[in-house]
């Protein structure tokens, strides 16, 4: 499989299958393709990862589409400004990434569920108790939400990240909840309550702008029907 990722705010992924080759993604995904590609929808994996993926965000089913009797073409736009990053997943280097980064992948790929050790990440942490895990191995594409921006942090160092900002990290990375600290600080800051840390090692993917940032701001200058 080949592709290329084209446009900047709006981007979407292009990806050229040799004869045979096949492509899952999530229902919707599809942007344009080639006659040629032959779409079949599946549990991939039976019930118990049916329940997994939706848990995490995720559809219930997912669509395998196959390249039929040569090379195909099939692209996959993402659903918000951002950015489509590609990650080579093998095994021993899994990915933890936000609910709904799943845009598409290879077959060796997997979707998972991935629940946070600490309950109090899993309440506060902005992206919910739970997250995504991907593992496997093959190519996947993620979509997250505005400007990417990465940090590579060493073993025990770490970041502060505000609710909903971090959109993925290795899997050797971890995470923990740390109030922000001070009365005033907390209920007159603009801050909320809580920061998410992050801690290598590990590489770690902020995004710009959550999508519930700005559903928020949009939400605020929405004219409010009175009845």
């Amino acid at each position: 499989m080949q592709y290329k990722i084209e446009g900047d705010t709006l981007p979407v992924v292009i990806c050229t299958l040799a004869a045979g080759e096949t492509m899952i993604t999530e229902r919707g995904s599809m942007s344009w393709m080639s006659p040629n590609m032959k779409m079949e929808t599946t549990s991939n994996g039976g019930i118990g990862k049916v329940f997994g993926r939706m848990f995490s965000g995720e559809a219930l089913f997912q669509n395998r589409y196959t390249a039929m009797g040569g090379e195909g073409l099939i692209a996959f736009a993402s659903s918000f400004p951002g950015s489509i990053r590609a990650f080579q997943i093998v095994p021993g280097r899994e990915l933890i990434v936000q609910k709904g980064a799943f845009l598409a992948s290879e077959t060796g790929v997997s979707l998972s569920v991935y629940f946070q050790k600490r309950m109090s990440a899993g309440f506060f942490g902005g992206e919910g108790f739970i997250m995504q895990k991907l593992s496997g191995n093959g190519i996947v594409f993620t979509e997250f939400d505005g400007h990417v921006v990465e940090y590579d942090l060493r073993d025990g160092q770490s970041i502060i990240v505000d609710t909903g900002y971090l959109a993925a990290m290795d899997a050797t990375c971890s995470m923990e909840i740390q109030s922000v600290p001070g009365i005033k600080n907390a209920l007159f800051g603009g801050e909320g309550l809580f920061n998410t840390r992050i801690t290598g090692p590990g590489h770690v993917y902020l995004q710009t702008m959550p999508i519930s940032n700005m559903a928020g701001a949009i939400a605020s200058v929405l004219p409010t029907n009175n009845g």
